[in-house]
């Protein structure tokens, strides 16, 4: 009988001892689902005496979409003009507070409350749960537009009180839709040292030591996942009315299975029946045959400490004892559990049990927050030599704690994601056609078969001339093929041999040569003529079209380990594919199983070429930048400009090109893969390929490409491009084997500058090397998703170059050409050298000359440790009270997230004490010298000009967060300065520019109609504008149709087909026609 009782206990769920659930501003109570809604003007004693006063109710939504659930959202939200607090009495112990918003215009409002002004903070009586907050800009672009934040928060004993304070922003006001109050057992997740229960929190890197969470520390949940199974509602918990939703949309690849089983699972006092419902236990997700790890990422907010929970029961019926799965689990690829035995820790099988973690999230870059991913793997423990090498998950919970202030607070809006130290590649963007897959493409057989496969591929290649599909599943199954027939399927030992003159390749879209033409262009392949070689064979330079036209023309040595395949997919990438800074094909040649390919010739040759093993003059820095900067928009152009994302998997120097006029073509399309088709996908499983020193080391590891790959092999580009040396090296000092390997070390210890080639001294201004070591360094991260897009790499190579351009301007140099005019040799190019003026700034005998290496530094100057002094005696330049003119008047301190405020009050104080001209450049700086009656003597006023322009200068150092200050501190003058501050701010440090483009990637029509969509579209654009953010029209138009659904197959594809340079306003025209006849 106690046995029946203790079961009847265990199986029973919890029920809460305080249920709040209010619809804020709502007219009459409601109820949604099984839960019932009260409108919280039935509950004055939960609201203060000024209600009235200081709050507006509306009981209904002008905007109600037919995503967003009517209660609590549409049917009554609650203004605050002043701060508010709802005073809930309640019992002591931990409760699950649940705030719900929806940004929209409402009825009764009047048109007083608009949804973008509103900005606030919440409180939960000493917790900050939200600060400066904009429900609006939380869920742009999110379907359905509501925000539900979920706090677990306790109530002292003393109290027995819960006060939600809600207060609004300056010249701004607050609302709520709904509150939910609701009990949860204690101890459940708030576990302090004086728990003696079965159930400690692993404190993930610290070998084994426990964590403990205090009953003053407050949680906020982030996820809450059913994992490997659908949405399980709050009707369906277990009595704390919490939502599991799918966890497809954080899941990494296809190395999974999703088992579930109808069975019933036996709660015990360590994992009672209130943890999780049993739909939770009974679903799971664990190791498909193939696969090494089950893999997840999840964005999260850096500075944080974060409880990972797990929630564990074998139910599959193969396991039936310990030993027979054993796995570990990985957080921030860190073993959180190198020993995970389900059956063995629950004592048998269909048993739940729950495990905690504890994490800690570090800053992004030591200094400020911001988002970023996490990295969550499953993985068999090989060394348990357990039965099945297999993982499973069944829950899965994330929660963040609150930091030393009590608070949850981020930047609003956030950030991006920001790339994790240690993590590997991300998860797609969108995930909206998860049943995508990739289908293998595998031929076998004998003679007949061979026959009977090129006949079957030239009829398919005559259909597909007159019918064009491209549905989904077409894709997916065609994505590793060509777009034409395939050629003729041959076993290992006869790839090389040549293909059937069956063979359909694109004549249309380049022109097919006989060999008799291709031998009377190079006098029969005269070896004179060889202009390069490789594994593939030879290249030649020739003459076609009566010997008017120029060629490279490739020819495939029949004893090359490249075959069909690689000159198959040169073909069809080059054929299809047109860019500035791609080489172009002219056509090719099948004849006499000869396989040759006709590029445009490229008169300088390759890169390496010109840095190094050749007689050839060194580039100067800035042409090399320019190179590189054309060989990255090339590969940008690859990855996310063409019809499919397209991986080259051979990025090197000798495959970046030069034309006569020193333009980068990106070569060699052998290797090429088409990338991921999107949804689920996020890589491609492929055997490893790629030169030594250049291969992507994740590639390597876990035989899965993607677009970072490339980005990998192009930051060793970049810097043999910087050290002038090749990928790999035979050298006795082991860190210099590897070019890669070198570099991050050099970076690391702050040393590039001995990397540096020393053809190049003198010529690299010192802003200029940092920014783009930093580029190609993180080009070199060992985690792909670590790694930068090529969108971010032009970028930061372009703002080198116009910090390289800035210093030599400000030096008097208009660039160093090819004939040798450099730079003074001073890598920090001081504008004034010592002994130059009368300016005094320090004591030291061995000072600099003025020139402040830290913001400690810039604002001693001004507060007595170090002294200016000047001999001039113009009137007009009265310098002594700038620094604190401008700290005086600015109003605010530099932060990430407030340059456009902050610039124009400190625009504003300049241009009231007529200093406005130094940092715009219209104040320029007089003479250095004078000459009078044929003597030259130092000007006075150029003297008090610098003083001005440093106390300038040191003034913005001051106020310049610490995460910027590195990179602009070595700008001599305060209008170089204050240009690299605005093109810093405006395109990285607000991070609004990067928010909006892949906004504009990864945007798509759904439910939306034409109208609705390109609306969208042009909202982002104006945002960009506004930003001075120019997006090529040719992107703007590709990202558009990317984003049209699959009943717009055909019109996409005869777009594509059609319309190479189809204008925006065109395209909008034809869709709105489109949608009319669909």
């Amino acid at each position: 009988m106690l046995a029946l009782l203790l079961s009847l206990l265990l199986s029973a769920p919890v029920f809460a001892a305080d249920h709040f659930l209010l619809n804020c501003g709502a007219s009459i109570n409601q109820r949604f689902g099984d839960r019932l809604w009260e409108t919280d003007t039935a509950h004055k004693q939960f609201l203060p005496p000024n209600a009235a006063d200081i709050s507006l109710t509306s009981t209904a939504a002008a905007e109600q979409g037919p995503s967003v659930p009517q209660v609590p959202y549409t049917t009554g939200v609650r203004f605050f003009t002043s701060q508010f607090t709802y005073s809930f009495p309640v019992s002591a112990g931990p409760k699950f507070l649940r705030l719900h918003f929806y940004p929209a215009q409402y009825i009764d409002g009047g048109g007083r409350f608009v949804k973008t002004e509103s900005f606030f903070s919440v409180t939960a009586g000493s917790y900050t749960l939200l600060s400066n907050f904009s429900a609006y800009l939380t869920v742009s672009g999110v379907d359905p537009p509501v925000v539900f934040r979920e706090f677990l928060v306790n109530v002292d004993e003393t109290l027995k009180k819960l006060d939600i304070t809600f207060t609004p922003s300056p010249k701004s006001y607050a609302f709520v839709n709904g509150i939910e109050i609701v009990s949860i057992p204690a101890g459940f997740y708030i576990r302090g040292e004086d728990d003696t229960g079965e159930h400690p929190i692993t404190w993930v890197g610290s070998s084994g030591t426990p964590y403990y969470i205090s009953d003053n520390t407050a949680l906020e949940t982030l996820y809450r996942f059913n994992v490997g199974g659908k949405t399980v509602s709050p009707y369906e918990d277990s009595g704390m009315f919490r939502t599991w939703y799918s966890d497809d949309d954080y899941v990494v690849g296809y190395g999974y299975q999703t088992p579930s089983l109808d069975v019933n699972v036996s709660y015990t006092p360590s994992a009672p029946a209130y943890s999780a419902p049993a739909s939770v236990y009974t679903t799971s997700r664990t190791i498909s045959n193939h696969s090494n790890a089950v893999n997840w990422t999840f964005p999260v907010d850096s500075g944080f400490i974060y409880l990972f929970r797990l929630y564990l029961c074998e139910f599959m019926q193969e396991i039936t004892m310990a030993n027979q799965r054993v796995f570990t689990v990985d957080i921030e690829n860190t073993t959180a559990e190198a020993h995970m035995d389900v059956f063995m820790m629950a004592g048998g099988s269909r048993i739940p049990i729950f495990k905690d973690y504890a994490v800690q999230v570090p800053e992004t870059d030591g200094l400020r927050r911001g988002k970023r991913d996490v990295w969550f793997a499953i993985r068999p423990n090989m060394e348990s030599q357990s039965v099945w090498a297999n993982a499973i998950l069944n829950g899965l919970e994330i929660f963040k704690l609150n930091d030393t202030t009590g608070s949850f607070a981020v930047p609003n809006p956030e950030p991006p994601v920001v790339a994790s130290v240690n993590q590997s590649p991300p998860p797609p963007q969108a995930r909206s056609n998860k049943k995508v897959k990739r289908k293998a493409w595998s031929v076998s057989g004998g003679v007949a078969t061979i026959m009977l496969l090129v006949l079957l591929g030239f009829l398919i290649f005559q259909h597909r001339r007159r019918r064009v599909r491209d549905s989904p599943s077409d894709m997916a199954s065609h994505a590793t093929k060509t777009s034409w027939a395939p050629l003729s399927p041959m076993s290992a030992s006869t790839q090389t041999s040549g293909f059937s003159a069956t063979s359909s390749l694109p004549s249309d879209l380049c022109r097919h040569f006989s060999l008799e033409d291709l031998k009377f262009a190079t006098d029969n392949f005269d070896e004179s003529l060889v202009i390069g070689r490789g594994g593939f064979g030879k290249v030649y330079r020739g003459l076609i079209d009566n010997g008017a036209t120029p060629v490279a023309i490739k020819r495939l040595n029949p004893e090359s380990s490249q075959g069909v395949r690689e000159f198959r997919t040169e073909i069809e990438m080059l054929s299809k594919l047109r860019h500035v800074h791609l080489v172009p094909l002219i056509g090719y040649c099948n004849d006499g199983g000869e396989m040759i390919i006709v590029y445009d010739y490229m008169s300088r040759g390759t890169l390496r070429d010109h840095i190094y093993k050749s007689p050839n003059p060194p580039l100067p820095w800035k042409r090399r930048l320019e190179i590189c900067i054309g060989a990255a928009k090339g590969l940008h152009y690859l990855h996310t400009g063409a019809k499919y994302s397209i991986i080259h998997r051979d990025v090197k120097s000798t495959n970046i090109l030069l034309d006569d006029r020193w333009v980068a073509k990106v070569s060699d399309f052998g290797l090429s893969k088409v990338g991921p088709l999107g949804g689920a996908e996020t890589h491609v499983s492929t055997a490893v390929k790629g030169s030594i020193g250049y291969v992507d080391p994740e590639y390597y590891r876990r035989q899965q490409v993607t677009e970072k790959s490339d980005v990998y092999s192009f930051g060793v580009v970049l810097f043999e491009v910087l050290c002038a040396r090749p990928a790999v090296v035979a050298s006795p000092i082991k860190e210099r084997v590897s070019l890669a390997e070198w570099a991050r070390q050099c970076y690391r210890r702050g040393s590039v500058e001995e990397m540096v080639d020393p053809r190049l001294t003198g010529e690299i201004a010192a802003e200029c090397l940092n920014t783009f070591a930093e580029i190609a360094c993180n080009c070199l991260k060992d985690q792909g998703i670590e790694r930068p897009a090529m969108s971010d790499v032009v970028w930061s190579l372009e703002f080198a170059l116009q910090l390289q351009e800035a210093a030599e301007k400000s030096m008097g140099y208009g660039g160093a050409g090819v004939d040798g005019v450099s730079l003074p040799n001073s890598p920090s190019y001081p504008l004034l050298e010592k002994g130059e003026s009368s300016i005094t700034v320090g004591t030291t005998a061995d000072d600099d000359g003025g020139f402040l290496s830290t913001s400690e530094e810039a604002a001693a100057m001004f507060t007595g440790s170090r002294t200016v002094t000047s001999t001039a005696s113009s009137s007009r330049f009265q310098s002594d009270n700038v620094f604190s003119v401008i700290t005086d008047q600015m109003g605010q301190k530099l932060t990430d997230s407030n340059y456009p405020a902050w610039s124009l009050n400190v625009k504003t104080a300049l241009e009231a004490n007529l200093l406005l001209g130094w940092i715009d450049g219209h104040e320029a700086a007089p003479p250095k010298i004078l000459s009078k009656d044929g003597k030259e003597n130092p000007n006075p006023e150029f003297q008090t000009w610098i003083v001005i322009d440093t106390q300038i200068r040191a003034c913005l150092l001051v106020v310049i967060s610490p995460s910027v200050h590195k990179h602009v501190r070595n700008f001599t003058t305060s209008a170089d300065l204050w240009n690299a501050l605005a093109a810093r701010y405006n395109s990285v440090s607000t991070t609004h520019i990067y928010q909006l483009r892949d906004k504009l990637h990864t945007l798509r029509k759904g439910t939306k109609t034409i109208t609705q969509y390109l609306d969208e579209v042009a909202t982002i654009l104006t945002d960009l504008d506004a930003l001075n953010e120019v997006i090529p029209e040719r992107d703007v138009v590709n990202a558009v149709i990317r984003g049209l659904p699959h009943e717009y197959s055909s019109f996409k594809q005869n777009i594509r087909m059609n319309n190479e340079n189809i204008s925006l306003n065109q395209l909008s025209g034809w869709l709105t026609s489109e949608e009319k006849n669909l």
